[in-house]
């Protein structure tokens, strides 16, 4: 037995998949997690939506948005956001929930929290979306604070929880 089969044994584990999603794996994932963090583009969306309508099911997401236009890191563009959302709405495997970004770790993180709230409010305001969307995935062990304050329903915490990470070793 796996070690994911063992602990999703407790019934009281809600599994979030907050990383990088390969389209490879998505098949992997449906049906196993709570809620994806990290939909960066339509074609991962497809894939998932996919997956979702073979398993008779509906997969909760959230729209990873690449806030500081970092190169390094995931998420759609914010010039491409409301497209991407009108996209979606044509899935019926998938419910869009919100939205979710990672700051630069060298920057203030509030004025992103800030602008993600604000993407999030234009969506709604402007119907974007065929319903309201509430949750903004904002927010780690370093300035989980500042992202409550501007509005995070949910924070990564798992630094704060089980400590750093081994470093990473090149073969």
């Amino acid at each position: 037995m796996s070690k994911f089969e063992r602990l999703n044994q407790n019934k009281d584990i809600c599994w979030h998949i907050i990383g990088h999603l390969q389209k490879n794996k998505a098949k992997h994932v449906i049906g196993n997690v709570a809620l994806i963090h990290s939909i960066d583009g339509i074609e991962l969306a497809k894939v998932i939506d996919k997956y979702s309508l073979a398993k008779n099911t509906a997969t909760d997401i959230l729209v990873e948005v690449n806030l500081a236009g970092e190169k390094t890191k995931n998420g759609i563009a914010v010039d491409y956001l409301h497209n991407l959302i009108i996209e979606l709405n044509k899935l019926d495997g998938l419910r869009l929930n919100g939205l979710m970004a990672m700051p630069p770790q060298t920057e203030d993180g509030r004025k992103y929290f800030k602008l993600l709230k604000e993407l999030l409010n234009d969506i709604n305001t402007k119907g974007v979306y065929k319903k309201e969307l509430a949750v903004l995935s904002m927010g780690t062990s370093d300035d989980f604070e500042t992202a409550v304050e501007e509005g995070a329903t949910i924070i990564r915490l798992g630094t704060a929880i089980f400590g750093n990470r081994p470093p990473k070793f090149n073969k």
